[in-house]
């Protein structure tokens, strides 16, 4: 794990969106470096846990996993309804979820998250599964280009897809970056042309999408009436869920959705009518760039059944 920092998003924000105080259980779905929940602990609280599927998570906050008060679980937080099953716990007074990728894996070449180092072209937050070099280096053309434009809003997606498969097999981070660069143009100073599939391959490989629309269920079947949800985004698409989410169940939404067709019988809210979204004020920019993109939005769970039925948890944990 890189030394590099990690300065939680809106922290502050997020907090008091989630109004913690004596006798609330706390979950951080993101454990990260463990700046929510550490900030969670500061109000009173009775117990934490917190979710990662980065093994290097839950070793970089021992010093957490050592208080009493305090459960670190390494599994994805879609796995959160069993995690918490296994320790006893079946409802909880506030959740939070920080989606995306973390400084420190950005951070440490060897997970290849990033373009800016050389590395292995890896991207998976857990040590299992599909590598961005396994799938780019086995999918199709169409594939390739359908990910990179869907997830990274690339307008140069099939460009990039037919050089990828025509100069496969690509192995490493700089490799790839360079293959991008010289089919988009790189302009030294400006947004590097790598972003963008950089960033959709690292969604693909973890599934980052599915992972968030089952992280969001599990969480409304297991907040308690009065309970908080809060969660901060940094990509569009990944906004765009949770808003959806909240919507769909604070019965606002005006037609079908995913999380709710047009033939599906109305149900009572199982959230209260979510808060105005937040984003990074300029002072923080300044001091985070990271919280440029970022996105907090909120709301507080009603007594109604959840509109999610629970379902069994695999018996294998995922990527």
């Amino acid at each position: 794990m890189s030394d590099s920092p990690h300065i939680p998003v809106l922290l502050a924000e997020t907090m008091a969106a989630l109004r913690l105080g004596p006798g609330d259980i706390y979950v951080d779905a993101t454990l990260g470096a463990g700046g929510y929940l550490r900030a969670a602990r500061a109000q009173g609280i009775a117990r934490a846990i917190g979710f990662d599927r980065d093994p290097r998570a839950i070793l970089l906050n021992a010093d957490l996993a050592a208080l009493d008060d305090v459960t670190l679980i390494a599994r994805p937080f879609s796995e959160m309804e069993a995690g918490l099953a296994d320790i006893g716990l079946t409802e909880v007074s506030a959740i939070a979820f920080d989606i995306g990728v973390s400084s420190m894996q950005i951070d440490t070449p060897e997970r290849g998250f990033s373009f800016q180092s050389d590395g292995p072209l890896d991207m998976r937050m857990s040590d299992s599964g599909m590598t961005a070099a396994d799938f780019i280096n086995s999918a199709s053309e169409g594939e390739i280009a359908d990910v990179l434009f869907q997830l990274g809003d690339e307008p140069g997606a099939r460009r990039i897809a037919r050089a990828i498969v025509h100069d496969r097999p690509l192995t490493r981070t700089s490799e790839l970056a360079r293959l991008v660069r010289s089919v988009l143009g790189h302009q030294p100073g400006g947004k590097d042309a790598a972003t963008r599939s950089f960033q959709a391959l690292r969604i693909h490989v973890n599934d980052e999408l599915g992972q968030l629309d089952a992280g969001l269920e599990a969480a409304e079947r297991l907040l308690v009436p009065g309970g908080r949800l809060a969660v901060v985004t940094f990509h569009s698409a990944e906004d765009r869920a949770v808003k959806t989410f909240l919507r769909d169940r604070a019965g606002a939404a005006p037609g079908g959705s995913r999380h709710m067709p047009v033939a599906a019988r109305p149900r009572s809210p199982s959230f209260e009518r979510p808060a105005r979204a937040v984003r990074a004020s300029d002072a923080e920019v300044a001091r985070n760039p990271r919280a440029r993109s970022a996105t907090l939005r909120a709301a507080v769970r009603t007594s109604a059944p959840a509109w999610s039925a629970s379902h069994p948890q695999p018996s294998v944990r995922s990527a």
